[in-house]
């Protein structure tokens, strides 16, 4: 109702001041044949023709109507210079804020629903810095005011920051304006007073603000650095600390631009995803798959058999695929790509220098501009008593050990219930381990939803995993057993094999970082542009945060090395949007945006549809119909939020709705989509179609029911 009644108040208003032809009364030649009587009525009642002045001035400027700058000199021949000031801004600044409530009211949450994701930057810039947006703006006069005021309204800034700064920004050009109107006789236009050369000096008075912030900032790293002598001549264009998928990227991008770059890696070139992560896990799960299809083959109309295999077959083939994948990320391959890789390890001695031990034995110290700090991450391993004696693994070292042995251990506990921890024991599980998965926490997957982690469990029960939520591991006896407490009461799990899968956490020791007085906490701080403390060294992938994922820090690479290499003309903020992720169990759980739980946690207006595979041809012929899409949606809109799909597959599946969340493509585009017959694809269309056939305008369906009534006679 509120809404309602501004939006015909303003309607009526503006339909007055055309339809009455107000604006005739806006112009320079009238107010000059007028200026006498106003001067006169002023002097004999001069409460009510301020009282009347100010109300028109709030008036024109709150509808937003063409005549502010009519009304201004108005105000200077009216009232003089110092009067005329006063009343003209005051009743500016009131209109303006009228106007800038009025936008806020009709439109913001219009705005915000509609474009929030492509908003949040500016949302947050506008929650850091409005008041000093705002202040520059008002300061130069070649951007229309009244759309600021409009503008202004759409963004989170608070009301009485907005009018405390026009107050402030626009007095200035208030009284050039009053000024200009004591003069009024000498006025032909109003090019008189709005000449290009006080323009010109307004904008570069606007420049002033960012001039001074440019200045402090500088002011700022000089007194950051102050303690270490800048080189004058340098070694490096870039030094890159790390050579996983965050440094790999990092340097072939300053390499791509012919910036002289150094990678320094202390252990194995391709950094935690090929060696110990993605590659090798992912390696396991295709065997153990087989294997467990071997054994359902009866499923598919096939005799089943229990899978007969070498364990050290089955590990061969994992470090094959290690291997045929290493010519990509390695130092022949970096090295004829136009990079100095250093093989040792890298620290950073001061902003400027870094000192390399090589593993040959010798010590080399390069200057460089820049350095990007891609140290990775390593599982993290918690302070349980007896475990450093139980002979634990972890995903850094389980791949060498399980290597040597001939047969694969009988009795495996996993300690955590994240994805690493679900992969693994599911994995194992099926290539016929007794398997026991240990989560301190009420369920698996706590980051998704309650129904994803319920059908986790089940996948997981399925393969042979025995899961135990709630939990806690209490400490480690005599090597092989683990006691954990549930509901106030102690018991042992027996193991031949303990694995360590609670988490992984940033490097943050060991190179520096410490004297250079950068900050960290669970990862390296950095601000939006990936910059630490000092403005020269950034940090990408798992030890800058937020998400440890390989894409995430392939992602952050491009920002850090290019702010790193051209930051001196042109930054980019790093932009998490649209960041999707896949735990590979079986069924795969991708998602992307938000899921339920969380845009309920945030309060945000959603709604869920959900399309289940039991329906969709191809997952049917496969007998894969266990899992979802569930899609989030704000009530009545086809934007999508967020994305969750359980389901074989589902890692690539996910990808249509990445690129449509990117590109602000919405579910009918989706459902407009030909997909290709049978795929597991299609399950996007239906997912869309659902939510269409929820949203089909009923009472035009009733018409077109009874035209075609009509129709058949």
């Amino acid at each position: 109702m509120k809404r309602l009644f501004i939006l015909l108040l303003l309607v009526a208003a503006i339909a007055a001041f055309v339809l009455f032809d107000l604006g005739q009364y806006l112009n320079l030649a009238t107010l000059k044949a007028r200026q006498t009587d106003l001067a006169a009525l002023h002097a004999e009642r001069p409460w009510l023709v301020i009282g009347a002045y100010m109300a028109a001035y709030i008036a024109v400027t709150a509808l937003s109507l063409p005549g502010a700058a009519i009304m201004t000199l108005a105000g200077g021949a009216i009232f003089g210079l110092l009067a005329g000031t006063v009343i003209v801004s005051f009743a500016s600044t009131i209109g303006a804020t009228l106007a800038f409530l009025a936008s806020r009211t009709l439109l913001r949450d219009w705005v915000q629903n509609r474009f929030g994701d492509r908003l949040r930057a500016i949302n947050a810039g506008v929650a850091r810095d409005g008041a000093f947006y705002l202040f520059s703006l008002r300061l130069v006069p070649v951007f229309p005011f009244f759309l600021v005021n409009l503008l202004m309204g759409l963004t989170p800034i608070r009301t009485g920051t907005f009018y405390a700064v026009s107050q402030v920004g626009m007095l200035l050009g208030t009284v050039v304006y009053v000024n200009a109107g004591t003069q009024l006789a000498g006025i032909s236009s109003l090019s008189d007073v709005a000449s290009p050369g006080l323009i010109a000096s307004f904008a570069a008075l606007g420049l002033l603000p960012w001039i001074g912030r440019w200045i402090m900032a500088g002011f700022k790293r000089r007194r950051v650095q102050a303690r270490w002598t800048k080189p004058k001549r340098f070694d490096r264009n870039l030094v890159v600390i790390g050579a996983g998928a965050a440094g790999l990227v990092s340097s072939l991008i300053g390499a791509t631009v012919r910036a002289r770059v150094t990678l320094v890696e202390a252990a194995k070139m391709g950094g935690d995803c090929l060696n110990y992560g993605c590659v090798p896990s992912k390696a396991l799960i295709k065997s153990a798959r087989v294997a467990h299809q071997m054994r359902r083959a009866d499923a598919y109309g096939l005799a089943p058999a229990d899978p007969q295999f070498d364990f050290r077959a089955v590990m061969a083939r994992v470090h094959a695929a290690i291997a045929a994948i290493a010519p990509n990320d390695s130092v022949e391959r970096y090295a004829g790509l136009g990079v100095d890789v250093a093989q040792g390890y890298a620290r950073i001695i001061d902003p400027w220098t870094v000192e390399i031990a090589r593993h040959d034995g010798t010590t080399q110290r390069l200057t460089t501009r820049s350095i990007i700090i891609a140290a990775g991450a390593e599982p993290v391993v918690p302070d349980l008593p007896g475990l450093a004696d139980s002979g634990y693994l972890t995903s850094d070292t389980m791949w060498e050990r399980l290597a040597g042995m001939d047969e694969m251990p009988r009795r495996i506990v996993v300690l955590g219930g994240g994805p690493i921890g679900c992969e693994l024991a599911q994995a194992f599980a099926r290539l016929g381990a007794q398997v026991t998965q240990v989560e301190m926490g009420p369920r698996l997957l706590p980051r998704e939803d309650e129904d994803v982690s319920a059908l986790v469990k089940a996948a997981q029960e399925s393969s042979g995993v025995m899961v135990l939520t709630g939990h806690a591991a209490v400490r480690v006896d005599a090597g092989q057993q683990l006691i954990v407490a549930h509901d106030g009461a102690e018991h042992a799990i027996p193991f031949d094999a303990l694995f360590v899968a609670v988490g992984r956490k940033a490097r943050l020791t060991g190179y520096g970082l410490e004297e250079l007085g950068i900050e960290t906490s669970r990862t390296v701080v950095t601000d939006d542009y990936l910059a630490t403390l000092h403005p020269n060294i950034y940090a990408a992938g798992d030890v800058a945060g937020p998400y440890q994922f390989t894409h995430v820090a392939a992602h952050q690479a491009w920002y850090a090395s290019v702010n790193a290499l051209f930051g001196d003309v042109w930054r980019f903020k790093a932009d998490y949007r649209v960041i999707p992720w896949t735990t590979f169990t079986d069924p795969e759980v991708a998602r992307v945006g938000l899921n339920e739980a969380e845009a309920k946690a945030a309060g945000i207006a959603h709604e869920v549809t959900i399309f289940p595979l039991h329906e969709l041809d191809r997952a049917i012929a496969d007998s894969a119909t266990s899992g979802f899409v569930k899609l989030i949606t704000p009530p009545g809109k086809d934007r999508i939020l967020g994305v969750t799909i359980v389901g074989e597959h589902a890692g690539e599946i996910i990808a249509e709705y990445v690129l449509a969340m990117k590109h602000g493509l919405g579910l009918n585009k989706i459902l407009g989509t030909i997909h290709a017959y049978p795929t597991m694809a299609e399950a996007n269309k239906f997912a869309a179609g659902v939510w269409k056939k929820r949203h089909a305008p009923q009472g035009l369906l009733q018409l077109l029911g009874r035209y075609h009534d009509w129709r058949r006679g």
